[in-house]
């Protein structure tokens, strides 16, 4: 389906297993090289450990990331600190902040409050309650289940730790979730202006648009990669 020569690097959201990629990957078609960026192991990593863990997972040469949720943060420092290898940048229902930011100092006042407290309180796993009701909202049953049975709580570096001051300029896109529970198109148009994406696109799902509507979110792919200059 798509017509990239680049290697396609996922990012799943915090929390998130691989196969919520498994669709994606195989509606783009085995002419499409695409990959799912591992996590660093245990609980005290640091943004910087994240980042790593991508480029490790990476083939060689340039790549295209597309970056889910809190995976915009871990792309964005990723981008930052190997500028030349990453092509493209797409980011999906993505947490995007300023250089120098972090995904905490992204969220508006008084949502940055009640994370950080909460994280002190419960750490970085959601309620399963709320995990139905926010994260996993339009979904099957069965698929919620999965995705609850297979949440992995991160550090709370991820959230914490700030990115690179420098700036990256390749080819952005930014495709919102108009029906989103967890992060509302307000919160998400406000990364757009932090990432700079030239090229826009919106899809009427909720929060995670590859268990959703695959099939959109890899036609929504190959639209951007097929639209850069």
């Amino acid at each position: 389906m798509s017509t990239s020569r680049d290697p396609i690097m996922f990012l799943s959201g915090a929390g998130l297993p691989a196969w919520i990629w498994d669709d994606v990957r195989r509606e783009l078609g085995e002419g499409q090289q695409t990959y799912v960026a591992s996590r660093p192991q245990g609980g005290r990593a640091r943004l910087r450990d994240y980042a790593q863990a991508v480029i490790d997972s990476a083939p060689p040469g340039g790549y295209v990331i597309v970056a889910h949720s809190a995976g915009g943060v871990i792309g964005a420092e990723v981008a930052r600190l190997m500028p030349e290898r990453v092509t493209a940048f797409l980011a999906i229902s993505a947490v995007l902040p300023q250089p120098g930011g972090s995904f905490i100092s992204a969220m508006p006042v008084p949502n940055r409050w009640l994370l950080s407290a909460a994280m002190r309180v419960a750490g970085t796993r959601p309620p399963d309650s709320a995990i139905r009701r926010g994260l996993a909202h339009g979904l099957d049953e069965e698929v919620v289940d999965r995705i609850i049975a297979d949440f992995t709580p991160e550090s709370p570096s991820l959230y914490r730790d700030r990115t690179a001051h420098r700036s990256w300029s390749g080819w952005r896109g930014y495709l919102r979730t108009t029906d989103d529970q967890e992060l509302p198109v307000a919160q998400q148009q406000r990364s757009v202006r932090r990432l700079g994406a030239a090229w826009q696109h919106d899809l009427h799902t909720g929060h995670l648009p590859m268990l959703e509507d695959h099939q959109a979110v890899a036609a929504a792919i190959t639209r951007f990669l097929d639209a850069r200059p």
